[in-house]
C-alpha cells in the first residue's frame, strides 16, 4: 500500500516550509505519495527552490507583520476573522481540502491553518487531520486574546480552538530541545524539530557568521546596523533574507543555508524553532534577534533556561544602539569554540530527527516501518 499524504504548510514564516520540504523529501524517498499545499506565491517559490512543487490553497489567510517582524495583532485578527466569515474564503478552502483528501490517508496541518483546524472536528475529515506545531506556537494561538478586556471571548476562543486541535486524529508537537523518544507512538506525540543534514564547509570561506532573517524583516536600517555590528566584531557575514534580496550582498533564498550555519562561528536569526534547532544540533552559538512575536519570545526564554549558548539583541529604532548590541553579542559568542566533532555528530542527530518524523507520519498512514 502506498501512503498518500497531503501536506499543508502555511507561508507566514519559512520555518513551516523548511520543515515541509525536509519531511516531504524524506516521505517520498520512503515510498509515500505527498501533495504539498501552501498559502502564498512567495511560499510556492520558496518551496520550488528546494525542488518541491506546491499548489496554493488561497491567498486570503495570513498573519500580518511590520518590517521588523513585529506581529500586528489587530490587523492579523481582522484578517483571520474576515477569512473565516467571508463565504468565498474559508468555505471555499474547506470544499477544496475536502476534495483533495479523497483517497488520501492523512492531511498534515503545519501550522494551524483555520480551514484545516475546522476540518479536524468534521465527522469524516477528523480521522485524517494531523496537526503539526511548535509547543510555543500552540500556547501563543490559544492565548491570542488573553490579557484583553474581552475576557469572555478570550475564554471561548481558547476553548473552541483547543477543542478543534484535540478533536483531530493526531497532534505532533515539536521543539528545538526535545529528544527522540521510543514512546512517541500515540495520538499525542512530542518530537524534536527536524533539521537539515549539513553538507561540507562552503568553498568561498565567507562563513564566520551565518545570518538568516525571514521575509517579515525588510527594514534596511536594521539590516545595515546588523551587518556593521558583525563586521565590528571581526566577522565576515553570509546574509540570507527574502526581504533584503539584492541589498548589499544579501541572498533571497539559499537551500544550503543550514549547511553554512552548521559550520559558522556564529548564527544570527530570530528565535524560531528551525534556527534554534540548527544551533542545538550542530553546537553553534546563536544571536537571537528579538521582536514582538509571542512564540519566538517564548523560545528565547527557554533557550536561556536550557543554557543554550546565545545572546539576544533588540531593535529599538536606533541604528547605533543596535550595532553596538550586535558587536558585543558577536564578540562574546565567537570566543565559544565548538567541539571539533560538532558537525559530524550533528549530522547524525539531524538524520535521526528526520527519520523519527518519517516513521511517525507513515505510522499514521497505517504503515509500519
Amino acid at each position: 500500500m502506498t501512503p498518500r499524504i497531503v501536506y499543508l504548510a502555511t507561508a507566514d514564516a519559512r520555518g513551516h516550509l523548511m520543515r515541509a520540504q525536509l519531511l516531504v523529501h524524506a516521505l517520498r524517498q520512503a515510498g509515500a505519495q505527498v501533495d504539498v499545499i501552501t498559502t502564498s506565491d512567495a511560499g510556492q517559490r520558496f518551496l520550488a527552490g528546494f525542488g518541491i512543487e506546491a499548489s496554493i490553497l488561497s491567498h486570503h489567510y495570513a498573519m500580518q507583520f511590520d518590517t521588523r517582524q513585529n506581529m500586528l495583532r489587530g490587523a492579523s485578527n481582522r484578517n483571520v476573522l474576515h477569512y473565516m466569515v467571508h463565504p468565498a474564503r474559508m468555505l471555499r478552502d474547506l470544499l477544496r481540502l475536502r476534495r483533495t483528501l479523497r483517497g488520501k490517508d492523512i492531511l498534515v496541518n503545519d501550522s494551524f491553518h483555520p480551514a484545516a483546524l475546522f476540518m479536524g472536528i468534521l465527522p469524516v475529515a477528523r480521522r485524517k487531520v494531523v496537526h503539526v506545531y511548535g509547543g510555543s506556537l500552540r500556547e501563543a494561538v490559544l492565548g491570542n486574546f488573553d490579557g484583553t478586556k474581552r475576557r469572555l471571548f478570550s475564554h471561548l476562543f481558547r476553548h473552541v480552538v483547543g477543542w478543534q486541535i484535540d478533536a483531530a486524529r493526531a497532534r505532533l508537537e515539536h521543539d528545538f530541545s526535545y529528544a527522540i523518544s521510543d514512546h512517541a507512538k500515540g495520538r499525542d506525540c512530542s518530537l524534536p524539530t527536524p533539521v537539515q543534514v549539513a553538507g561540507p564547509p562552503p568553498a568561498d570561506g565567507l562563513n564566520s557568521a551565518a545570518i538568516y532573517l525571514n521575509p517579515h524583516f525588510s527594514d534596511t536600517n536594521l539590516a545595515h546596523a546588523l551587518c556593521e555590528g558583525i563586521a565590528d566584531a571581526g566577522l565576515a557575514a553570509y546574509c540570507v533574507g527574502e526581504g533584503y534580496a539584492g541589498n548589499d550582498g544579501w541572498v533571497g533564498v539559499d537551500p544550503n543555508w543550514a549547511s553554512r550555519a552548521a559550520h559558522a562561528e556564529v548564527i544570527v536569526s530570530a528565535p524560531g524553532m528551525a534556527a534554534l534547532s540548527i544551533a542545538v544540533v550542530y553546537g553553534r552559538p546563536i544571536i537571537l534577534v528579538l521582536t514582538e512575536q509571542p512564540e519566538q519570545a517564548s523560545n528565547a526564554k527557554r533557550a536561556t533556561a536550557l543554557g543554550i549558548a546565545h545572546q539576544t539583541v533588540t531593535w529599538r529604532g536606533e541604528a547605533h544602539d543596535f550595532r553596538c548590541q550586535v558587536r558585543q553579542a558577536a564578540s562574546t559568542l565567537r570566543r565559544m569554540v565548538p567541539a571539533p566533532t560538532a558537525v559530524s555528530s550533528g549530522r547524525l542527530q539531524a538524520q535521526a530527527r528526520v527519520d523519527a518524523w518519517t516513521v511517525r507520519l507513515l505510522a499514521l498512514c497505517g504503515v509500519q516501518t
